[in-house]
């Protein structure tokens, strides 16, 4: 009863992890949602700021799009011009703000043939940072501008391996606990089925005598004899009668092996001096159970 209830208990358990990394994906979701706004919203102010540094406070900012995981497309509704330092200074600026990633690659694209006019990657490593040509103006013309957060994009990716492996893992473990809580509840069905003789358990089925938690190994000789003294207790039961049962039901007859096997079970039960096998003389054996 102890175990079926520690085994419940570790379903329970690993059903709640399954849940508690089924909820983890949950927030992963949440937090990339979160993360997504924040870059929007810091991109379109870079916007704004570029838009002021060319005396521009009127033409529209277009919607910031997520073209895919960690990649954003700025742009605009009329054509502009601008310094590649102020867009350096403004990008980093309000994406620090934002507590955004400060690994990521910038590409400013031409709108009339998707050529990069100006591109750049930032780093917290000074040897990977990459800003060319700062002074040079980009001429007035219609460009969008991209970011793409690199380190983001390994991470996003290792932690969602780990999660899927995590899940995973925890639903095979509940497989196999599920699989190891039958096979103790078959075990525990078959440990119940016994007989008692005296302070002995007798399991008939897996010809073995138990007795205080000390196991004892039965011939399948001697299991079969005693099933017949205990399902015939203080009963005379004749030679032949155990003879034929015993033996000459499987082809095989032989002198003395009654008397043999019988005095084997005496001997394997003697340690509860309330079993007995009385001998009959002439007659035949009779199991009596002393109370």
């Amino acid at each position: 009863m102890l175990f079926t209830v520690i085994m419940k208990r570790k379903s329970i358990n690993t059903i709640s992890s399954f849940l508690f990394f089924i909820l983890i994906l949950s927030c992963s979701g949440i937090e990339n949602d979160e993360f997504s706004e924040r870059v929007k919203i810091s991109f379109r102010e870079v916007g704004n700021q570029l838009l002021l540094s060319h005396q521009d406070s009127t033409s529209l900012i277009l919607p910031v799009v997520a073209l895919k995981q960690s990649k954003y497309r700025l742009s605009f509704q009329e054509e502009l011009s601008f310094e590649p330092s102020n867009l350096v200074s403004f990008i980093e600026t309000n994406f620090k703000k934002a507590n955004l990633p400060k690994h990521y690659l910038v590409e400013v694209i031409q709108c009339v043939d998707d050529e990069v006019a100006y591109s750049y990657e930032m780093s917290i490593d000074e040897e990977s940072t990459i800003i060319p040509c700062m002074s040079r103006n980009l001429p007035l013309d219609c460009y969008y501008i991209e970011v793409r957060f690199t380190r983001r994009v390994a991470s996003l990716m290792n932690k969602k391996t780990l999660l899927y492996g995590s899940v995973l893992a925890a639903f095979l473990l509940l497989l196999f606990l599920i699989y190891r809580r039958k096979q103790a509840l078959k075990n525990e069905k078959q440990n119940s089925d016994y007989i008692k003789v005296g302070s002995f358990q007798f399991y008939q089925n897996q010809n073995k005598l138990i007795k205080e938690a000390v196991e004892i190994a039965l011939s399948k000789k001697e299991c079969e004899l005693l099933a017949i003294f205990v399902a015939n207790p203080n009963q005379i039961i004749t030679r032949d009668e155990l003879t034929k049962r015993v033996w000459e039901d499987n082809g095989v007859v032989v002198g003395r092996s009654l008397d043999t096997f019988i005095s084997k079970l005496r001997k394997k039960l003697s340690a509860d001096s309330s079993i007995i096998i009385e001998n009959v003389h002439g007659v035949g054996y009779k199991l009596v159970l002393v109370n």
